[in-house]
């Protein structure tokens, strides 16, 4: 609403408004602010320009072999300014059909999971430690994470996460360079480029063995808590 149409209104309602004494415009404080504006808007230009070479790059890779086998790269889904980024294994047949993340039951639990903290597809971004699909639904081989490990680094760096979610044991191993077993990185804060991890299980996990949802409710809990210290 105009300022002055709300003036009115208060006015009109018998509300007193104090209107603050203001000094002069300053022509110096007009420029300096263009500047500034000027300078948002150019950073803004350069994050959108990277996050699409960043794509056109992921999708040519030939890094490593998978790109032979692979019918389609997979990027990740969601918001490139996602507060959360939630990385899993690698894709299955209908992740390397379709080109995105967790699909079919997997996608639908882990969608359902995130509705359960208030979470939509604006809220996060999906990805996985690879971008290409392994032949036979195998894991990647050491040669391929390490291949794509500077695009999920890229990734991160560009999104700014205020957390990081890994799905699963294989996605907390490879993130986080270390071979401890699940329950012993599940329900502690780890570090991803200087944002906070929290691991949990893998969806596909969830759907073998129902009742450890309880056990992912907590884990997410205590990331909700984390990505609210983080925003002070």
């Amino acid at each position: 609403m105009d300022n002055t149409i709300r003036l009115q209104y208060l006015e009109a309602m018998g509300i007193d408004v104090w209107v603050p004494k203001t000094s002069p415009p300053s022509h110096k404080n007009q420029l300096v602010e263009a500047v500034v504006d000027d300078t948002e808007l150019e950073t803004k230009d350069s994050v959108i320009n990277n996050w699409n070479n960043l794509k056109i790059e992921v999708a040519n890779c030939t890094k490593c072999a998978l790109h032979t086998t692979a019918s389609k790269t997979v990027f990740g889904s969601g918001d490139n300014k996602a507060e959360w980024m939630l990385v899993g294994e690698a894709q299955g047949q209908q992740e390397d059909k379709q080109g995105l993340s967790f699909v079919s039951n997997v996608g639908a639990l882990l969608t359902e999971m995130l509705r359960a903290i208030d979470l939509t597809s604006k809220d996060v971004f999906i990805t996985n430690i690879t971008k290409c699909t392994p032949p036979n639904n195998r894991l990647p081989d050491v040669n391929e994470i390490d291949s794509c490990n500077n695009y999920l680094h890229r990734q991160q760096q560009l999104i700014k996460p205020k957390i990081i979610v890994a799905l699963g044991l294989f996605a907390a191993q490879s993130l986080l360079k270390t071979n401890k077993p699940l329950d012993s990185l599940r329900g502690k804060v780890h570090s991803f480029n200087d944002t906070p991890v929290i691991v949990i299980y893998d969806p596909a996990y969830l759907l073998r063995f129902p009742f450890k949802k309880q056990e992912v409710w907590l884990n997410l809990m205590h990331a909700i808590q984390i990505v609210k210290n983080n925003k002070g």
